[in-house]
């Protein structure tokens, strides 16, 4: 580890014991002096603070569901896992029966706590594990069904035999059977082994995601303690521990949305990345290999006249792919509006006369980012394609809307046109599907022979 992570570790560990010091003496707090209001008869509030931790439990279970569709690390597939079925336990055994109209039933409370557990078992291992996985959402897919099975059919098991399940709560009572105390160790249990885990993988890794576990497995433990020693006298009341909850799965949350805009950030940087290399290797690349054969024909005594001239038509088609690079890659960067580096792109190309362009740019339109660069690649793919290949004088482009709200980006030219799907394989067309699909569009590509081509491309909407 860096000195400077070392350093953000020193602050995390003493913020870390800090919140130890504080929690825990307000858990001894209450324990020592049991006369103290600790929970409240709220059947009410006590929903929505189930419907909280649901709802924040099922969103941290799809935030972590894309960076392992991002990343493919089996620490992903099991948070994701993890926070669905604790999402799951909590929608299907403590809300929907009191939506319902009626109390918890035995087997609801017992199938909701067992469901508990096993989203903590799956966190608690998660920061042990290691490498990745190539199964990518197939593989979250079917652990998330497999553990949906069998939270289910445990669930029916208990509903089958109920009668012999002991009571989760008495009303009015402080007692808990001895089940529920183990059940309810156990899971403090598991999330000390989380918050270890985390803070040791934090330590390892400087990774700011397991920063923001550690620290809402920490909150979690404090929460399963007050549900361990000051039991909930009924299904209907609210206690200390229910808001520590709570606000534990908000630290989780906002971890996991900030893990998830770093890793899609880093996707992004690699997928440019890929583009920029493609591309160099492709266009400019090529142009000045074609430079070094003719500097090297000049030296082996090739006609001077015309080698010479084709040396300043390959310089210049390298000048100006660098310039068109530049252009795109200033445009995604944000250093360069869309449309202004759009406009300069096709000053470069119809400079030389051999084909007009129109450009008409809808102002309403709204580009991601995403959407920008590819856009722009469409457009330069495309256009280079007439003024190769379509032997044409003039071409049209239109990025704009329609009534409807679709947003479309058309190419059209007055070249040859062709016929026939060998033309529609041709590698320019396929670099412009691949594009559109990137960004969720659609292409469509109408062309005649001695009419010309147009090409639409729709964007997502």
């Amino acid at each position: 580890m860096s000195h400077d992570g070392r350093d953000d570790f020193q602050a995390f560990l003493w913020g870390q014991i800090l919140l130890f010091g504080l929690l825990g003496a307000s858990v001894a707090l209450f324990v020592v002096h049991q006369n103290l209001q600790t929970q409240w008869d709220l059947p009410q509030l006590r929903l929505v603070l189930q419907t909280m931790v649901a709802l924040a439990a099922g969103l941290i279970a799809v935030l972590a569901g894309i960076r392992f569709s991002v990343e493919g690390r089996r620490l992903d597939l099991l948070l994701s896992t993890g926070f669905f079925v604790a999402a799951v336990a909590a929608a299907g055994f403590s809300i929907a029966p009191l939506l319902g109209g009626r109390p918890i039933q035995p087997a609801e409370g017992w199938a909701g706590t067992v469901g508990r557990l096993l989203a903590w078992l799956l966190i608690a291992i998660a920061p042990f594990t290691r490498g990745r996985t190539k199964l990518g959402k197939r593989a979250l897919r079917n652990v998330c069904a497999l553990a949906l099975i069998a939270l289910v059919c445990f669930w029916a098991l208990l509903h089958a035999h109920g009668d012999g399940l002991p009571a989760l709560s008495v009303a009015g009572s402080t007692r808990m059977s001895l089940s529920l105390t183990v059940a309810l160790a156990a899971q403090a249990l598991l999330n000390l082994i989380a918050v270890i885990g985390f803070t040791l993988r934090f330590e390892r890794y400087g990774e700011d995601l397991d920063r923001w576990l550690a620290l809402g497995s920490t909150l979690m433990l404090f929460a399963s303690m007050t549900y361990l020693f000051t039991p909930v006298r009924g299904s209907g009341f609210v206690s200390q521990g229910d808001f520590l909850r709570v606000i534990a799965y908000a630290v989780l949350m906002v971890g996991a949305w900030r893990a998830i805009r770093f890793a899609e950030f880093g996707r992004a940087v690699a997928e440019e990345r890929a583009r920029v290399a493609r591309e160099i290797h492709d266009g400019l690349a090529q142009y000045l290999f074609a430079v070094a054969t003719l500097a090297t024909m000049l030296e082996s005594g090739a006609p001077q006249e015309k080698t010479i001239a084709d040396l300043q038509e390959a310089a210049a088609a390298a000048q100006q792919e660098a310039r068109f690079a530049v252009l795109a890659l200033s445009s995604a960067s944000g250093n360069a509006p869309f449309d202004a580096a759009l406009r300069r792109y096709v000053d470069f190309l119809t400079a030389d006369g051999e084909l007009e362009v129109e450009l008409e740019i809808d102002p309403s339109v709204r580009l991601a980012p995403d959407e920008q660069i590819e856009v722009f690649r469409i457009v330069q793919e495309g256009l280079g394609n007439v003024r190769k290949h379509a032997n044409a004088s003039r071409a049209e482009v239109h990025i704009g809307q329609r009534i409807d709200g679709e947003r479309f980006v058309t190419i059209r030219d007055d070249g040859e046109g062709f016929d026939g799907e060998a033309t529609l394989a041709g590698q320019g067309l396929k670099n412009i599907r691949a594009r559109a699909g990137s960004i969720e569009g659609g292409l469509t590509v109408t062309s005649k022979p001695g009419i010309g081509t147009a090409l639409e491309v729709i964007l997502r909407t």
